[in-house]
């Protein structure tokens, strides 16, 4: 599939690296190619200067955020969720209009410290707010409850555990089921929360992810839920 990721940073990287290596046409968005190419210092992140990396992804194509939108089949939205609408909305409705849209970003606000707070929550979500700005997109959110390597190899935590999804569309749910599989997710690892509207679940998640994070010391874990009998 063509595929755009959107957002130049270690998440961005992270499942550019994976799906190009899966053999999808993978290009990278950005609001400026030539200003992020020319950046020489690591991020806020501690992520090395995108052109080293680029420099080690040939494969992967460095394009303005509209070229990327109008490539892709499938939009990854890999941005932080403080600039998602903007960056979605340069990419341009005519080119999201149609197309799956995964959205893996969150709402954070980290001004009061770990663990952030959301910028919304319980009655709206930033996956609803995307889907409402481009009711054209087909917009699935999902990955958004793992850290970005266990995005793409869930194998990195051992024994069993889930993933979410939730999204308007089940054909669209359907073709990011089958980027999950391409991962190493399990189908019976995958949970649909329905309509969009679950992303206001999984998003809320974050809250005891960050916490957890901070007890272990680490953003590998994750969740594995249990159905009762019935």
């Amino acid at each position: 599939m063509k595929i755009a990721v959107l957002g130049t940073g270690k998440v961005g990287r992270v499942l550019a690296a994976r799906l190009a290596g899966l053999g999808h046409d993978v290009v990278i968005g950005t609001r400026d190619p030539g200003r992020t190419m020319g950046r020489t210092e690591p991020d806020d992140t501690g992520a090395l200067p995108y052109a080293q990396w680029q420099a080690e992804h040939p494969d992967v194509r460095l394009l303005a955020f509209p070229d990327a939108g109008a490539h892709a089949e499938v939009v990854v939205n890999a941005t932080r969720g403080a600039v998602s609408l903007d960056a979605l909305n340069a990419v341009g409705a005519d080119n999201l209009g149609g197309k799956v849209v995964l959205d893996l970003a969150l709402p954070l606000d980290f001004s009061d410290g770990m663990p952030p707070t959301l910028t919304v929550a319980n009655t709206d979500s930033l996956g609803e707010q995307v889907q409402c700005a481009f009711p054209n997109a087909r917009v699935v959110k999902s990955l958004t409850s793992v850290f970005c390597e266990v995005m793409v190899d869930p194998g990195r935590i051992p024994g069993e555990h889930s993933i979410f999804l939730a999204g308007n569309d089940d054909v669209a749910k359907k073709t990011v089921q089958g980027i999950l599989d391409q991962f190493g997710w399990p189908a019976e690892s995958i949970l649909d929360l329905g309509d969009i509207t679950g992303a206001r679940a999984v998003e809320m998640y974050s809250r005891l992810f960050f916490t957890l994070a901070e007890m272990f010391g680490s953003f590998e874990l994750n969740i594995n839920v249990i159905p009762g009998s019935h």
